[in-house]
């Protein structure tokens, strides 16, 4: 993989170093990262919902935290002593962190865990400020006579 330089966009640009700065992260992260799976479906024109797989953990071992605009999803496994022995263990139940970077104005809905897989609902709200709004076109624009 390309590791990129963004020094010379830092010079030549005002305001843009968050958008770097996610560029940056994201070009550095790993790619083997693969634990736990997870899918992002959009659900509605403003809606979204992450689900990943935490098959063995229970609600109390996961944490969901926002900050700064990045989404941490975390998983601790409890110790379990006097778990039995066993002959295959398949069921991945390692400690994990993943995190998803937001935009502007993407809130958490929500939470829960359901079959095995926790669910994470984002809502974009965008402040009334920010919307677009229509302006009226008055038919005649009257003239103010300036008397000299």
């Amino acid at each position: 993989m390309r590791n990129f330089d963004f020094t010379p966009f830092y010079r030549s640009s005002v305001g843009f170093d968050r958008m770097f700065d996610l560029l940056d992260s994201a070009t550095s992260e790993t790619v083997n990262q693969s634990y736990p799976p997870y899918n992002i479906e959009k659900t509605g024109d403003d809606s979204y919902r992450i689900a990943v797989a935490v098959a063995g953990f229970t609600q109390d071992e996961l944490d969901v935290e926002v900050h700064n605009n990045t989404l941490k999803i975390s998983g601790q496994k409890q110790n379990r002593d006097g778990e039995g022995e066993y002959l295959h263990r398949g069921i991945a139940t390692r400690n994990f962190e993943r995190k998803f970077e937001l935009a502007d104005h993407v809130i958490v809905d929500g939470a829960g865990v359901e079959n095995g897989l926790l669910y994470v609902d984002l809502v974009r709200e965008v402040p009334e400020a920010l919307k677009p709004r229509k302006i009226e076109i008055a038919k005649r624009v009257k003239q103010k006579l300036i008397n000299a």
